[in-house]
């Protein structure tokens, strides 16, 4: 369908058109062009698409395009569309969207977020702001403090609404909604869309359109899997091995642990390769600056784990390495569909141990195609290995519940990318006098999300049954 059309032909005012021309685009990718004409006409819409397709330009466009068509006066604090996201680092990547599509549009658009001062948000919502872009913990401390009315919003958009569920947002989602008129139309966009979302969605949307222009968690064809048998010992010397052997100028590489992107970038960095890590400990300046000049050029390595690569899109991103295999087959697929994206080609390669193979046979499942295990040509273990961390046990039984709470990285960095918010001092009760205390120990930690997650959850939506239109 995008071959056939181009974006002139989709009805979007002209001061849009000439911003996309701008941006070097004129034809729809497929998600894009089935989109933006049902959001344009007012109703509900469940999308979804792999990632790298295109979704944001997908809302954006057809929001701005509404509010353009509509134009209002608004009271500072008063948005009148709330874009709610589960990262940092896709509210700064969504909110650049806006701006980069709405510059010739009289539209004012902002994004909030933890991990950083509160004060220059308060300042900013002083004005007025038709769009807001936001994490659900942020936007709740401003709803507290009394700087943001959401009784205005015409438009709620769910981005990456699966994964936000998973990382525990269901409680603080329930809260927002409840602020929301009832009166407005709902867009939930996602990469993938497991069968509990879709149950999520009856409740929520009413009568909506339906997008899904590939196959659920599917990997984009563009993109060359493979994967290289290796001891988990010897994979930080194969990494800097395949990238001076392929002379890779941009990799993303992904690992399992915040510790574990630390180790791995010294150990590039010594070898030379100038690399740096991003996780959920890294403040939110250091993360940006690492970002920047990755996108830039000007390292040719990031390290990251899952939570702080949220969100990231760099156009003709060549490589992308799994160090380390995700214990949800789904983060593979969004892994990997860092690179590949928008029809572009491009290469994932992952590092497998021996405990890793089941792994690697479930994303195999998932993404119903063989992933061909290769040797690593040149590469020669050395005799002498540095030694390695006690690594988290992996999770058994189904993975998407049990592993977030074994997941060294979520552990923190969930909750640092969900709330930032300060944290009050616990009394200093000596462990010996606190039997709680005693019994944690013998239990594994679980993050807030975890803990949200195993406890038994009322329904997200309790919607009265109504007719639908055949």
């Amino acid at each position: 369908m995008s071959q056939e059309i181009q974006f002139a032909d989709l009805g979007l005012a002209e001061p849009l058109l000439r911003a996309i021309a701008d941006a070097g685009y004129t034809r729809p990718t497929p998600i894009q062009a089935q989109a933006i004409p049902q959001v344009m006409q007012g109703g509900d819409l469940l999308a979804g698409a792999q990632t790298g397709t295109g979704k944001t330009a997908g809302f954006t466009l057809p929001i701005l395009h509404l509010l353009n068509a509509k134009p209002i006066t608004v009271k500072p604090g008063h948005p009148r569309v709330l874009i709610l996201v589960p990262t940092r680092e896709l509210a700064a990547q969504v909110e650049e969207s806006v701006r980069t599509y709405g510059k010739y549009l009289k539209i004012r658009s902002m994004v909030m977020f933890g991990g950083v001062g509160i004060t220059p948000q308060i300042d900013r919502l002083k004005k007025p702001v038709e769009i807001l872009v936001a994490t659900p913990g942020r936007l709740l401390d401003h709803v507290g403090q009394k700087t943001l009315d959401l009784s205005g919003i015409e438009i709620l958009v769910l981005d990456e609404a699966d994964r936000m569920l998973d990382m525990g947002f269901i409680r603080d989602i329930k809260k927002v909604l409840a602020l929301l008129p009832k009166q407005r139309q709902n867009l939930l966009f996602s990469a993938t869309f497991s069968d509990e979302i879709r149950e999520l969605a009856e409740g929520l949307l009413h009568n909506p359109g339906f997008v899904e222009v590939a196959r659920r968690n599917t990997a984009a064809e563009s993109v060359q899997q493979t994967a290289h048998l290796v001891a988990q010992s010897h994979k930080r010397d194969l990494m800097s091995h395949l990238i001076k052997q392929h002379k890779w100028e941009q990799v993303l590489i992904f690992t399992r642990t915040k510790h574990g992107a630390n180790r791995l970038a010294e150990k590039l960095n010594k070898d030379g390769i100038p690399a740096m890590a991003i996780h959920g400990n890294k403040s939110q300046s250091a993360r940006t600056k690492a970002l920047a000049q990755f996108k830039d050029g000007d390292i040719p390595v990031l390290v990251a784990t899952d939570i702080a690569a949220r969100g990231l899109d760099i156009d003709q991103l060549p490589q992308v390495v799994n160090f380390e295999l995700p214990n949800v087959p789904e983060d593979y697929v969004h892994r990997i569909g860092r690179t590949g994206r928008a029809g572009a080609s491009g290469a994932a390669i992952s590092l497998v141990d021996n405990e890793e193979v089941k792994l690697l046979k479930a994303i195999e499942k998932l993404i119903k195609k063989e992933i061909p295990l290769t040797p690593a040509e040149g590469f020669t273990p050395p005799k002498k290995s540095e030694p390695e961390a006690p690594r988290p046990p992996r999770p058994q039984g189904k993975p998407r519940a049990q592993s977030k709470a074994s997941d060294a990285d979520h552990k923190h960095g969930e909750r640092n990318a969900r709330h930032d918010r300060p944290q009050h001092p616990r009394p200093n009760t000596p462990a010996k006098n606190n039997p709680a205390r005693q019994n944690q120990k013998s239990k594994p930690r679980m993050s807030e999300a975890a803990r949200n997650q195993a406890k038994p959850q009322p329904a997200l939506f309790n919607p009265k049954p109504v007719g639908r239109k055949r």
